[in-house]
This record gives C-alpha cells, structure tokens and sequence, in this order.
C-alpha cells in the first residue's frame, strides 16, 4: 500500500476513534478533551495544518488570498458548509467541499492544484480537492461547534 495512503487512513482513523470515544462516553474527562479539530493556516507558509485532539493529522499546501484579495485572520468557527457551492460574487466558480468560517470566505477545494503553496485566491482557503474533501468530511463528523479554524500570519 502506497505510504501516504497508509498514513491518511491512520490519521482517518484516529479521527472517527477519537469521535466514537465521545459518542459512547468514554469518561467525562475523556469526552470532553477529545472531539475537537483545529485546522491552522499560516498565511506566510501556505499550510494548513489540522489536529484532532490536540495530535497533528495532517498538513496540506494552500492558497489564500493574493496581493490583491486578503485572508481574514483571527479564530473561526464553520457557519455553514456545502457539498458544493458556487461564487455568487465570482462568476459562479465553483467551490466543492465549501466550510464558510467568515461571511463568504470558505476552505474549499480547488482544481488550480499547481498554485496551492502560494497566494492564489480572492480571500478563500484553497485546498487540493482530496484535502478539502478530507477537511470536510472531519467537520461533518466531529461538528462545526468542535471546529476551529486559526488564521495566522
């Protein structure tokens, strides 16, 4: 098996046992500590870097905003998420696997994957769309009110 591949259904599954150990009630303290997911960009790097639980589980190259387009900064939580989203501002372009974390800046995917790891986007959070599926998929099962979303310099 492919070793990338590997890792990421081990991180995967880290994930969904951290969620069911929360889901069965595994200790009040136990509980409360797990089922939290914080995904951090760095503007300066181009990354991404998303823990469950305080472990890391992944890291993935972005795109936000260009010179002309800046990323909000600060602490998010997702508000709202969509399998698939089209721009109302931007010609509908289409934004698969959207998590909107501030009024219309979303992470989501994107099919420019030769930009992601440099300023590329109108103000978004570009993923690969494996990532941002992944990325999506891990909001839906741990919830957006134990979702973080960190942007920082």
């Amino acid at each position: 098996m492919n070793t990338a591949i590997s890792a990421k259904l081990i991180n995967i599954t880290a994930a969904a046992l951290t969620g069911a150990a929360l889901l069965l009630g595994a200790g009040s303290g136990a509980a409360h500590a797990a089922n939290k997911i914080v995904a951090r960009v760095s503007l300066s790097q181009q990354i991404m870097e998303v823990s469950v639980d305080g472990r890391p589980a992944f890291a993935w190259k972005v795109s936000t905003g260009d010179g002309a387009h800046v990323t909000p900064t600060g602490s998010f939580k997702p508000t709202r998420m969509h399998a698939m989203w089209y721009s109302k501002k931007y010609d509908n372009a289409p934004m698969p696997h959207s998590v909107f974390f501030s009024g219309g800046y979303a992470v989501h995917a994107t099919n420019a994957i030769k930009r992601l790891g440099q300023p590329a986007s109108h103000g978004c959070v570009r993923l690969h769309p494996d990532n941002a599926a992944d990325f999506y998929q891990l909001v839906e099962m741990f919830g957006p009110t134990n979702t973080s979303i960190l942007i920082v310099k």
